[in-house]
């Protein structure tokens, strides 16, 4: 039978090319979100991911003990770092544990909050379930990682949280434990369930132990994610809480869960006739990341399926759009001093315009081709306006761990105007104008704007005071044009841009003040503006940027926190994700 010549040259074996990986073995431990600068060489890593654990519930005010916050996910994964450079990382932050004093449903108390996931480039563990914290409804611990522990009161038929609540084969933590029944003297919570063992039942004398943590992992001998215990009445014992886990209070509050061990807080205790006890937060998680060698070759059908049901296997990207605006410069303050001629403040500069598929043709650049995974984003506050010189904004920036220009864009902060201590517009993005000049032959400049500099140009400068006597401040520069010289003072056009769908204006320059008393207005929010310049009164605060991301219908995005963005889609069916505030965008 003829050879089929393809198969020979993987020996036979027909599947998906499995690239080499040099990673030299290289271990890191991140207990904080951020990137890992990987080896050259590093296509693939092996990562222990472990989330944030839950809170515990506070006490009702008319019952005893609730559950203990459940364990953060325990994975140990490989994770495809997609070409080499830096892999982002989330560290999960712990729930919080149920609020103290604030208003309860009837009967019972606030339930602990959800641990936070951790993510590496894309692959996740989930975050602990918190604990139950009211004896009403179900009485059941929140579902998480591993699952909240259930409050005291805990009837027949009522259910415990479950964990594992990413789906994970094998398992990524398990259920929380159930609390007592009405009968029982105690009234204990029971313990959140941890990454090598179900959560404690609550007895007539405890509360519930938290769930055994795990050190499964062959990147840590620590033991981690271990259960918070449940809490339960003055005269009994709360549960203790296991592998840094937080204990519960026997009529007291819970105990906190250490850090990053994403391990879950102690369950709240109540202590008679009706005072509420607080619960534990949850413990931070923590990332363990090896980079990995590995000969080139073929995916077996094995390692195929196991990578598509553990959501690793490669994945297409797509090219996608975006808009990125740093936060402007503020105006700066003059004033009129006895015996000297009175000026105005320069505007300030508009923050760094950056741009793909949509506005002004001049200034777009192309697309950006992006696979799925997370993207860190930055989004730059305004300058805030003071007695003085304008303070310059602050970068915005989509994929913080990417490379510039390639699949990282930054829009620089917007240049302040000049002002009192400082005559001069200070350079950015778009560049501040400077101060009016007192006196003929006193001359001050502009900013400098498109700095750092890009192609196409994010900006330009700010305005000049020639020198004349008594001079108004000149404008800030815009995406759209320079500010205008004193006098005049106008600032640099903005330009239009509908990556949204309705045309808004960025990034627009902010005039200089004139020589009478005025005070600047502020920079529009999230476009990016530049404060207006004063005389007599603080200078205008420059407007916080903006970052954009447009991609076909095919995509889903995700954000964190969710304040952070709005996710929506265009009624053309392209997905948007608009954030006002620092966040990560997950592309899936």
């Amino acid at each position: 039978m003829p050879r089929n010549k393809s198969g020979s040259a993987n020996g036979g074996v027909i599947g998906k090319t499995n690239k080499s990986s040099f990673g030299k073995g290289t271990t890191t431990t991140k207990t904080s979100s951020g990137c890992i600068t990987a080896q050259p060489g590093t296509r693939l890593v092996e990562a222990l991911i472990v989330a944030g654990g839950g809170g515990g519930g506070n006490s009702s005010p008319l019952a005893g003990g609730m559950g203990g916050g459940g364990a953060g996910g325990y994975r140990t994964v490989e994770v495809i770092a997609g070409e080499p450079g830096s892999i982002p990382v989330t560290v999960g932050g712990g729930g919080a544990g149920g609020n103290c004093g604030q208003p309860h449903p009837a009967g019972g108390g606030e339930p602990g909050c959800n641990g936070s996931n951790s993510i590496v480039a894309g692959t996740f563990s989930t975050g602990g379930g918190g604990g139950a914290g009211s004896n009403n409804g179900s009485k059941a611990g929140n579902a998480g990682g591993s699952g909240g522990g259930s409050a005291f009161y805990n009837a027949p038929g009522d259910q415990c949280s479950t964990g594992n609540a990413g789906g994970f084969d094998p398992p990524e933590g398990n259920n929380g434990g159930p609390g007592t029944q009405p009968s029982s003297p105690a009234y204990g919570g029971g313990g959140g369930g941890g990454a090598g063992a179900v959560g404690g039942s609550a007895t007539t004398s405890a509360g519930g132990a938290g769930g055994a943590g795990s050190s499964a992992s062959p990147l840590s001998s620590c033991t981690l994610a271990g259960g918070g215990g449940g809490g339960t009445v003055p005269g009994a014992s709360g549960g203790s809480g296991t592998n840094g886990g937080g204990n519960g209070g026997g009529g007291v509050a819970g105990s906190n869960a250490s850090a990053n061990t994403g391990s879950g807080g102690g369950g709240g205790g109540q202590s008679p006739p009706a005072c509420v006890k607080a619960g534990g937060n949850g413990g931070s998680g923590i990332v363990i990341v090896k980079e990995l060698s590995k000969a080139s070759g073929v995916w077996s059908m094995q390692n195929q399926f196991s990578a598509q049901s553990q959501g690793t296997w490669p994945k297409l990207g797509f090219n996608y759009d975006y808009l990125v605006v740093g936060g402007g410069g503020a105006g700066g303050r003059s004033s009129s001093s006895p015996g000297t001629n009175p000026t105005g403040g320069g505007g300030g500069g508009a923050g760094g315009y950056r741009a793909s598929g949509y506005g002004p043709t001049p200034l777009q650049a192309s697309s950006i081709f992006l696979t799925p995974g997370d993207y860190v984003i930055t989004v730059g506050g305004g300058g805030a306006g003071g007695p003085i010189h304008g303070p310059s904004g602050n970068d915005s920036v989509f994929n913080v761990c990417g490379v510039e220009g390639t699949d990282k864009f930054t829009g620089a902060a917007g240049g302040g105007g000049g002002g009192h201590g400082n005559s001069n517009g200070k350079p950015g993005g778009s560049g501040g104008g400077s101060r009016g000049s007192p006196e003929p032959g006193s001359s001050f400049t502009g900013g400098t704007g498109n700095q750092p500099p890009t192609s196409p140009s994010q900006g330009n400068p700010g305005g000049n005071s020639p020198g004349a006597s008594g001079a108004p401040g000149a404008g800030g520069g815009g995406a759209g044009g320079s500010g205008s010289n004193s006098p005049g003072g106008g600032g640099g056009c903005g330009v239009s841009n509908n990556i949204l769908g309705p045309s808004t204006t960025y990034a627009s320059g902010a005039p200089g003040s004139g020589v009478g008393p005025e005070t600047g207005s502020n920079g529009g929010t999230n476009e990016g503006d530049g404060g207006g310049g004063s005389n007599g009164a603080n200078g205008g605060n420059g407007g916080p940027g903006i970052v954009v991301l447009r991609g076909p219908s095919a995509v889903t995005f995700t954000s964190s926190p969710s304040p952070s963005a709005t996710i929506s889609t265009h009624p053309g069916g392209d997905k948007l994700a608009k954030f006002t505030s620092s966040g990560t965008l997950t592309i899936s």
